[in-house]
């Protein structure tokens, strides 16, 4: 099937891939196979273009890229009980071991032994079908769209990163980042309960994206002004409760501490290629609570239901749309980071 294949570092190609794992492919009796509509290309998927690996997870041969889909059932397999032919359907794309401690601990996401797409030496899905478990694929409602259904992947991340923070009525935060997974998790933390996110970076456009979501976000470009200077002044001195750092930068991992106010939670979103440090003393002051969060465990269906209900609207984040045939441009145009953009899409043909 034709896919958009990595081949190595800095080389990409739209091209016929037979060597897709037979099993993989193979329809089990609790599996269902989907037709690709939308699929988003992720920052991760970006770094192994350009980089050729991710912390641990080395790109040694081939793989197709994309993890963020969704799709049309086109075949169910024999016990399959909550999706039949042509239901519109999301794609949680990590599966776990069911055996593992810690799935059965509820802990799915670190299950060591998790296939996730588009992970070496697991292939992701910018191809025109695959094969994936009822268990990890969601009922679509008729008012979500594809589009807005293949960000519920990333959306997801800042769900869990709320739900981490345990956001109350009526908190404040400053989310680190307006790339995408920045801007979802203060959507995420805004339909929480937050009163009130700040969100930093670096990029005006971005940040102007980030104050049109929500007359609750107010956005802090840190090249011109102190977000602590801002947070202080708005909070009487006091700081925010909750910290998202959503960066993967050491520079901002080294100053997440400064505008918390006394007994706030930190929490640990950005991928970090290299050791971070944090003021250690900083925290303990203030007797910080520091969570740490990877992908997303129990989330998919609370994301559909946000969507479906308009509690959350991604809409605003997709800023791009190419044709499949177009794809090893887009990202080509997505390595370059223009900042204009957040989230790019590709579509298959259907």
């Amino acid at each position: 099937m034709k896919s958009l294949v990595l081949e190595k570092k800095d080389e990409i190609n739209l091209r016929d891939f037979p060597a897709i794992d037979r099993v993989e492919e193979t329809l089990g009796p609790r599996d269902v196979r989907i037709k690709l509509h939308t699929v988003g290309i992720c920052g991760s998927d970006v770094h192994y273009y350009t980089h050729g690996r991710i912390g641990p997870f080395v790109v040694n041969e081939p793989m197709i890229l994309g993890h963020e889909a969704s799709g049309t059932v086109i075949e169910v397999g024999a016990e399959v009980q909550t999706l039949k032919t042509g239901d519109r359907v999301c794609m949680e794309p990590g599966i776990p071991d069911p055996n593992s401690r810690a799935t059965q601990l509820g802990m799915y996401n670190i299950d060591p032994a998790v296939r996730f797409w588009a992970t070496p030496p697991v292939h992701g899905i910018l191809r025109p079908t695959c094969v994936h478990p009822e268990a990890f694929t969601f009922l679509l409602p008729d008012n979500v769209s594809f589009a807005e259904a293949a960000m519920v992947e990333p959306l997801a991340v800042g769900v869990h990163a709320a739900t981490k923070a345990r956001v109350k009525p009526g908190d404040n935060a400053v989310v680190m980042g307006a790339g995408p997974i920045g801007l979802v998790t203060a959507l995420a933390a805004l339909a929480a309960g937050c009163a009130r996110v700040y969100v930093t970076d670096l990029s005006e456009k971005k940040l102007e994206i980030a104050g049109s979501l929500s007359a609750a976000i107010t956005p802090v470009n840190v090249k011109s002004e102190s977000v602590v200077d801002v947070v202080k002044r708005d909070t009487d001195g006091w700081g925010v409760d909750l910290v998202f750092e959503a960066t993967g930068s050491p520079h901002a991992a080294k100053t997440v501490f400064e505008p918390l106010c006394p007994g706030g939670c930190v929490v640990m979103i950005g991928g970090q290629p290299d050791p971070i440090q944090y003021d250690a003393g900083a925290a303990m002051v203030r007797e910080a609570r520091v969570e740490n969060i990877f992908r997303y465990a129990h989330v998919f269906p609370r994301c559909v239901g946000m969507l479906s209900s308009g509690a959350i609207d991604v809409k605003p984040l997709i800023t791009r749309t190419f044709e499949f045939s177009d794809s090893v441009n887009a990202f080509e145009i997505a390595a370059s980071a223009p900042p204009a953009d957040v989230k790019m899409q590709i579509v298959l043909p259907q």
